[in-house]
């Protein structure tokens, strides 16, 4: 089965010092490099997926600023494609579903920020275009979200939204046991 990484919104607006850290950044950069660095050894196809904010009241992954730019954990080489996006799903208005078809992608595995919000709606978005899906949980991270007088802390958040795409739209995995399962 063709398969291809798709290296969602690793950013350094997202990591310490950023202008919306996430928890588990650090940790989930170095998750996410582990598989490019094993794509990139297997000669697999992988995409680069950077999100610049279009939105006039956008605080972060805005142009120009080192914030939009790619994490060096996850670093693009030359020749690799980076399809940037404007929106949480990464196949909305882009050339995404276009350049993985011409590659007769028939499997994504996805790692990437943020599980409950680009990573969600990319792993459900793909499921809908007919991809099989593997999320690698620990190559992910999320934040503390808040809805009305409830906090949600960010493990609570990244759990939910894994068992969710666990149920139908993806099989979710740990980085590791990816890795021994590709050689």
């Amino acid at each position: 089965m063709n398969t291809a990484l798709l290296s969602i919104d690793i950013q350094n607006d997202y990591f310490p010092g950023g202008r919306m850290a996430l928890e588990g950044s650090v940790a989930a950069g170095r998750k996410a490099g582990q598989i490019l660095s094993l794509f990139r050894e297997k000669g697999l196809a992988l995409v680069h997926i950077q999100h610049l904010s279009t939105r006039p009241d956008a605080t972060f992954f805005i142009a120009g600023t080192d914030g939009v730019q790619i994490h060096a954990d996850v670093q693009p080489v030359a020749g690799e494609p980076v399809i940037q996006k404007h929106y949480p799903n990464a196949f909305r208005e882009t050339q995404l579903l276009a350049h993985l078809r011409s590659q007769q992608i028939e499997h994504v595995v996805i790692a990437g920020m943020m599980t409950h919000m680009c990573v969600d709606a990319t792993t459900r978005a793909a499921f809908d275009h007919g991809f099989r899906c593997t999320v690698l949980h620990d190559a992910c991270a999320t934040r503390t979200l808040a809805f009305g007088n409830v906090t949600v802390p960010a493990m609570q958040v990244h759990a939910a939204f894994l068992a969710a795409l666990g149920a139908v739209y993806a099989k979710i995995a740990d980085t590791d046991g990816f890795c021994a399962s590709l050689g």
